[in-house]
């Protein structure tokens, strides 16, 4: 009986402990682009004699993106693929040291 709870225990904590990287990478990916894009259309929106010149630096890192309406979709498009690959990594890297505490845990190295 012990035995079948130690493999239940090993199969919930390996379930617990691991994070999905491509859900991660997308949700960290969709918040970076949501918030260049609601940023750029704010300061579109808000209008002014010179618009933006602090976000306007962005088009260093950013090719083509400008602060405009057609700019925050460019930016939308750069800062999703800047989140997405950060958020798989750091998902990837947890993964990666959750497996090697697992390992250590349950005597397995």
């Amino acid at each position: 009986m012990t035995n079948d709870e130690n493999d239940l225990e090993k199969v919930v904590l390996t379930r617990l402990l691991r994070l999905n990287a491509t859900v991660q990478g997308f949700v960290t990916g969709t918040i970076a682009g949501l918030v260049v894009f609601i940023a750029t259309n704010w300061l579109v929106l808000k209008g002014g004699y010179v618009v933006g010149p602090h976000l306007s630096l962005l088009g260093q890192f950013f090719i083509g993106y400008r602060v405009t309406f057609l700019g925050s979709l460019i930016g939308f498009a750069y800062a999703f693929v800047v989140g997405f690959v950060l958020g798989y990594f750091v998902a990837r890297m947890y993964n990666w040291f959750a497996g090697l505490r697992e390992g250590k845990r349950f005597g397995n190295t």
